[in-house]
């Protein structure tokens, strides 16, 4: 049976509401839109009442807005971040409220703008936010990420249709990735999340000392830290309710020991970050540090990036993603990260999430770093797979096991 437009938004607005955040009764929710998708934060709304919020708080942004301030405000003014944001966040992660953010911008919104600019802001508000950042990262509350199609974003994934038919085929594109076209897509999620699960206590269970990948432009070895942990689909807050943090999401992912990351890798999939887009770029690594940047394009942005910190020059996670997702087989690219992720290995420059370690939610930042994980004010995924790659992992007595082969699971 084809369902209509109006069916499919509503029962992807559901999937965001009852798996992605699983509000629960008498809960606030926080939601960030784009003035782009008014009618889907209207439809998210509506349901969270029906089931049970307590308040929903709608934060909105517009694209074109954005562009002027970085057109036109001063340069001075970009390293401040609104104190009452951080308070409005920080109260509402306290009180146990349920963040949904909706990401609808377009890749190339700053581009050309100047880069200091971006990454002073950038900055800014990861300093201004770190410790809302940190309850995030530890599952001290209920978030997710979905997305939703602006004009200038579905023209930049599907620029050989004509302008009319963009939107409608971006939205065809998001309903597949997150199964809301499938005839009972929360069941359907309640499968895959049990998927991932398996995926990821098969790798706990392993507990290898290095993992080796190997590809075209890559050869990189990872050492994980010890007593780490690999999480994949739902999580679940320190109130006990699960939640998906991501919509779509196809990975199974853990936090690699800081310092011992060596080699190269190289990028299979243009990276887009704060409104430019960064491609065909490797990073060579020793004992951890990255210590050489090459990118065809977006050097200068990737390399500021970098800078952000000194966590910043370390990664915070690495993340396994069968060339086979249906993300993947699609064969879009979406210059989006919520769903290029999902359709490749990749890897994440900056913080590392606390819970990938036994004992991770309950340590501070300074304990976190003693075990191994890497602290920073910015956390940004890069996509390195590809049916080319392959991934071994390596126990502490030296032995060898597949772990993915052609760019697949091998187990």
């Amino acid at each position: 049976m084809l369902l209509s437009f109006d069916t499919k938004l509503l029962r992807y607005a559901e999937l965001a509401v009852k798996i992605g955040v699983n509000i629960q009764k008498n809960q606030y929710l926080y939601v960030s839109c784009s003035t782009d998708n008014l009618k889907l934060a209207e439809i998210i709304t509506k349901i969270a009442y029906e089931n049970g919020a307590k308040q929903v708080f709608v934060d909105l942004s517009d694209d074109r807005l954005v562009r002027t301030r970085y057109e036109k405000a001063p340069k001075d003014s970009f390293d401040f971040y609104p104190p009452w944001k951080i308070q409005e966040r920080e109260w509402l992660a306290e009180q146990g409220a349920a963040f949904l953010s909706i990401v609808s911008q377009n890749p190339d919104l700053l581009k050309d703008i100047d880069h200091e600019k971006i990454m002073t802001f950038q900055k800014a508000s990861g300093q201004a936010l770190a410790n809302y950042y940190t309850m995030m990262r530890a599952d001290k509350f209920s978030w997710t990420v979905i997305a939703a199609p602006s004009k200038q974003w579905a023209a930049k994934v599907f620029p050989h249709l004509p302008e009319e038919q963009q939107v409608e085929a971006l939205w065809e594109a998001i309903f597949a990735a997150t199964r809301t076209d499938q005839d009972e897509p929360v069941n359907a999620w309640k499968t895959h999340d049990e998927q991932l699960h398996n995926k990821a206590d098969y790798l706990n269970k392993k507990q290898f000392k290095f993992l080796r990948y190997q590809a075209p432009g890559t050869d990189l070895t990872i050492e994980l830290p010890k007593k780490h942990i690999w999480t994949g689909g739902s999580s679940v807050n320190i109130y006990g309710n699960t939640f998906m943090a991501n919509m779509p999401t196809e990975e199974v992912f853990t936090a690699p020991l800081k310092t011992g990351v060596n080699g190269f890798v190289s990028s299979t999939k243009p990276l887009s970050y704060s409104g430019n887009i960064i491609d065909q770029f490797t990073l060579t690594f020793k004992d951890g540090r990255i210590i050489d940047i090459q990118a065809q394009q977006g050097q200068d942005i990737l390399a500021s990036l970098v800078a952000t910190d000194e966590g910043a020059q370390y990664l915070g996670e690495i993340a396994l993603v069968p060339h086979q997702s249906p993300i993947s087989q699609s064969g879009l690219l979406f210059y989006n990260t919520l769903f290029d992720e999902n359709a490749s290995n990749h890897l994440a420059i900056g913080n590392a999430y606390s819970f990938c370690i036994e004992g991770g939610k309950e340590m501070s930042s300074k304990e976190l770093l003693s075990h191994g994980l890497n602290q920073s004010l910015t956390h940004v995924d890069f996509m390195i797979g590809s049916a080319n790659m392959d991934i071994d992992g390596i126990a502490a007595d030296g032995q060898i096991e597949p772990i993915f082969r052609n760019g697949n699971w091998a187990f």
